[in-house]
């Protein structure tokens, strides 16, 4: 204890993280107005703010992409990451989190938001990264602040720990008492808070809260619980340096109290982070870059501007970054930095070169978000590892004129270099073109984006579903093709024997043919054709789990050919599977639910709607409070279930999945399967 563990000097990096709309981007503005880099704080409801200024973002008033600004405060540089709190856009914070110094997680005392918060201070704790919890809309509480925190712990595997107290006024808090300081502040709107006195029962309710505050404390500081026992006021400063060193070391989260949307308690927390969070160098040895002679850098986010080009945020953890300079990437690309921008508020934001601990924005290099950058002769080791989530939604997309086919390829790339959350895939039945993403409203910003920002015009509709079909019954058919018009002619005769298989053991062919009735370099093409006459059945989809052996048939010695065998094949197979008791089979998946206990009983009724059959139950291992839903489910039924799922879960739960086997699908269902695939032809 009493160790100095004061923050180094030099510039921070902080995101800002939390559940959906609990006022990131409001405390971002605050932050901002409170250290002079913009004249006043905008509103996100107005579409005046730093943040969300995206055209998606102000048209849905959400942050659906993160926010990076550098303000000075007290001598010092800061740069503030806003992520988006919705798990949709989550991406955007897991790849950025890596960088960062400390993060302030900013709730409020919503029992609901309760799941979200948990996500989030888990991807904190995993990481290893210190972390400021900000209780914002103080001024709207309505219950006691040991309450709240009470509601608030179960999200925490390390406890939340109260550095401030509310002033009461009747039923209005009116201000705050910091506990590690001793001093009372009473809010001012739009202004910094004003010291008073601490007295009566106000006085009191301090010294119990800073005695909580030190036991905590003093569970990782023998000496400190000595102090306690002894009934020693522990010196202000030693006080301090515990808060510090057992914030860095993943020990405590400190709790702070304000309302952004007024502004307070805004100073208290920069003066918390200025003084406690750890610097560059310690960021640096936590993600195992070792103390390198070069320029390192690491990619958080790739941006592509609408006329200036691609942009890749980085955050420098080493050495210094020129213009000018060559980089080579953990993934094993090499270019010239094209211009350094510092992340300011104002106009002019070029410099020539950027130091340990800064974050900035290099232009037109061909590296990608998540990658690793250094300025020495080869390629540094990657520090970071970003897996995007499981892609829960899908829809099929097209350029509305056909002559943007070549524009909309090369958008949906910059998309994925943005957001590679969302993923591309080419149906190559349907030849559709397969945007998956997070949820709804991230695949309508991505349709959104590619309109405004990109200028492709897209029409969008649901995926092909992987219908298919198989027999019941073995037939032995003939296939004949014979066709004359001068000079040599065709003729290729097939006898085939079509048996249906187990299901899941796909298409096989053989050949039993005696006597040279069909010659052996014309049974190639056989199979060939076939293969044709199963790529679309009788009902009208791709058949599956057919056993073909050629037993016989005929030849000519001049009219016969590859083509004229393939095609008799593909007759003969064409001809026999209406014989063959087709029946539809549709995909089944094993889709895996993960969701907060409180919404179980939904979302085995949301299954059950959907032709699900359960599996089973169990508690989500190491969540507490959740649990994991297995059930068999049909493809056709996954669709949407990921817009109840969130709707059940106050958009907290989601679900991955995995192809099972193919069931057969029968009586009225399948006939209106049928009958929709043919009208759609």
């Amino acid at each position: 204890m009493g160790q100095d563990v004061r923050s180094p000097r030099g510039p921070r990096c902080i995101a800002l993280v939390g559940p959906f709309q609990s006022g990131k981007t409001t405390l971002l503005e605050a932050i901002l107005a409170r250290t002079g880099a913009i004249a006043r704080a905008g509103s996100v409801d107005a579409g005046t703010s730093v943040g969300d200024a995206s055209a998606e973002a102000r048209h849905h008033k959400m942050s659906t992409g993160l926010t990076a600004v550098t303000t000075n405060f007290m001598g010092d540089s800061y740069t503030f990451i806003d992520c988006p709190g919705s798990i949709e856009f989550a991406h955007d914070m897991r790849a950025a989190l890596p960088a960062v110094d400390a993060a302030v997680v900013v709730c409020e005392a919503d029992e609901r938001k309760l799941p979200q918060l948990q996500i989030i201070l888990r991807e904190l704790e995993d990481l290893g990264i210190p972390r400021f919890l900000f209780l914002n809309k103080i001024d709207r509480a309505n219950k006691r602040i040991r309450e709240t925190l009470a509601t608030l712990q179960p999200a925490s595997r390390i406890p939340l720990v109260l550095r401030q107290i509310p002033i009461w006024n009747g039923d209005l808090i009116a201000g705050f008492v910091d506990l590690a300081l001793e001093r009372a502040f009473v809010y001012r709107e739009h202004k910094a808070s004003e010291v008073v006195n601490l007295e009566g029962s106000d006085l009191d309710r301090e010294k119990e809260a800073r005695f909580s505050m030190l036991e905590k404390l003093a569970d990782h500081d023998d000496a400190l619980m000595e102090q306690l026992l002894e009934d020693i006021q522990p010196p202000r400063d030693a006080v301090f340096d515990d808060l510090a060193r057992e914030l860095r070391e993943g020990l405590i989260c400190p709790v702070l109290l304000g309302s952004a949307a007024r502004e307070n308690g805004v100073l208290r927390l920069m003066k918390a982070l200025r003084h406690e969070a750890p610097g560059v160098a310690q960021t640096a040895k936590r993600l195992g870059a070792s103390s390198p002679k070069d320029a390192l850098a690491y990619v958080f986010k790739t941006v592509h501007l609408q006329h200036g080009g691609k942009l890749s945020l980085v955050r420098v953890l080493a050495g210094r970054l020129d213009d000018g300079a060559t980089l080579h990437s953990s993934s094993g690309e090499t270019g010239r930095i094209s211009g350094i921008s510092a992340l300011g508020c104002g106009n002019d934001n070029k410099r020539a070169s950027a130091e340990a601990g800064e974050t900035v924005a290099l232009g037109k290099l061909d590296i990608k978000t998540g990658d690793t950058v250094a300025s020495g002769k080869t390629a540094p080791q990657s520090l970071v590892k970003i897996e995007p989530s499981a892609a829960v939604l899908a829809m099929a997309v097209a350029a509305a004129d056909r002559k943007d086919d070549v524009k909309l390829g090369q958008a949906l790339l910059r998309l994925n270099e943005e957001d590679p959350s969302l993923t591309m895939v080419q149906n190559p039945r349907t030849h559709d073109t397969v945007l998956w993403g997070q949820g709804e409203m991230h695949l309508r910003v991505a349709l959104e984006r590619l309109r405004d920002r990109f200028g492709v015009n897209v029409k969008s509709h649901p995926p092909a579903i992987g219908y298919q079909e198989t027999i019941r019954k073995s037939i032995t058919q003939r296939g004949r093709h014979k066709k004359q018009s001068g000079g040599h002619g065709q003729f290729g005769d097939v006898v085939l024997e079509i048996k249906p298989m187990p299901r899941g053991a796909g298409f096989e062919f053989h050949e039993k043919v005696v006597g040279g009735a069909v010659p052996r370099n014309y049974i190639p093409a056989v199979e060939e054709g076939v293969v044709d006459g199963m790529t679309r059945g009788p009902l009208g989809f791709p058949v599956i789990d057919v056993h073909v052996t050629l037993i016989d048939g005929s030849y000519h010695s001049v009219d016969s050919s590859d083509l004229a065998f393939r095609t008799a094949a593909r007759i003969g197979v064409s001809e026999a599977l209406p014989q063959c008791q087709p029946v539809l089979l549709e995909p089944i998946h094993v889709v895996d639910i993960v969701c907060p206990n409180d919404a179980t009983a939904k979302i085995n009724a949301i299954l059950s709607g959907r032709r699900g059959q359960i599996l089973g139950f169990d508690t989500r291992e190491g969540w507490q409070g959740w649990d994991r839903v297995r059930a068999m489910m049909p493809e056709a039924e996954i669709g949407e279930l990921i817009v109840e799922l969130r709707s059940a879960t106050a958009g907290a739960g989601s679900f991955t999945r995995q192809f099972d086997r193919m069931a057969e699908v029968t009586g009225r269902a399948a006939e209106q399967i049928i009958a929709a695939h043919r009208a759609a032809a």
